[in-house]
């Protein structure tokens, strides 16, 4: 039951969707705290931070496009988010806002978990603050033949810089062993929702397509991966991830993997339904 002691946490994005909702609520509720996740599209950043602070909520999840606007809205920066200058997490302590960024440790984890060569050649679509997380991941990991296809140049070249992979604005004819997408592009209810971020041909000649869009996790490049044969990474398995770090940033409480994968099958059981809703089409 809803009550006035209840502890608040929310996420803010351009596009909110129901997969940390219900992640953390089923959470909250598996381990009996009088907890609360709420997802808002802000219409105002700067306002939707104050209202953090000025109502003691302890918790906001960053989404695009807020990962990097952010950052002047907070009291301090851990090495998580200042390494990357990008932000997926503040954590309210009486007041005191300190940004992290678990999307980091969510690639990483995935990288290590599905054994990507780091000889492999990569192509890595977007430049936002997602893509800085990512890049950072496969840089760190030991990956160098990279490349950022990016078509805002300044900011395709500055990504490129930080981990010394080097940057195209198109794709053009270009391939690679790894393809991964930190773009809206197949994002469910966006104007793109049934695009393909990378053509047919690279997608069979690749050996792993990796999509970070969660929303729906069968987006149409995963789905055209699959037809293929590729093995896939998808954006829930980055999600389930995120969420739970933040989940313990919030808390304090690990859950059991047991109580992780509940909450991961009602999440993705939640973002199923969303997308059919939606009469979105890639994830039928």
């Amino acid at each position: 039951m809803l009550n006035k002691d209840m502890t608040l946490c929310i996420s803010l994005s351009a596009r909110p969707s129901n997969n940390g909702t219900r992640f953390h609520n089923h959470l909250y509720e598996a381990l009996g705290l009088n907890w609360i996740y709420k997802a808002f599209a802000p219409a105002d950043l700067g306002q939707a931070i104050a209202g953090v602070r000025g109502l003691g909520i302890r918790g906001c999840a960053i989404s695009m496009p807020y990962k990097e606007d952010v950052i002047a809205l907070v009291d301090r920066m851990d090495a998580t988010a200042l390494a990357i200058d990008s932000v997926n997490t503040i954590v309210n302590d009486d007041g005191v806002l300190t940004a992290y960024n678990t999307d980091y440790a969510a690639i990483a984890q995935l990288i290590a978990q599905h054994r990507i060569d780091p000889s492999s050649s990569v192509l890595l679509r977007g430049s936002g603050g997602m893509a800085k997380a990512t890049a950072a991941a496969f840089r760190d990991a030991g990956f160098r033949d990279v490349t950022i296809v990016a078509r805002n140049e300044e900011r395709g070249r500055a990504l490129a810089a930080l981990s010394d992979f080097a940057w195209q604005a198109e794709l053009g004819d270009a391939g690679a062993d790894v393809l991964v997408n930190v773009t809206p592009l197949g994002m469910a209810g966006g104007p793109d929702a049934d695009a393909l971020s990378f053509p047919e041909k690279a997608i069979a000649a690749a050996t792993l397509v990796f999509d970070v869009v969660a929303l729906p996790a069968e987006t149409p490049l995963i789905r055209a991966a699959r037809a293929t044969g590729r093995s896939v990474i998808t954006g829930a398995e980055v999600a389930t991830l995120q969420a739970l770090e933040q989940f313990v940033l919030y808390t304090g409480v690990r859950p059991t993997d047991a109580q992780v994968r509940a909450a991961e099958a009602y999440m993705r059981e939640g973002a199923y339904t969303l997308c059919v809703t939606r009469r979105c089409r890639s994830a039928l």
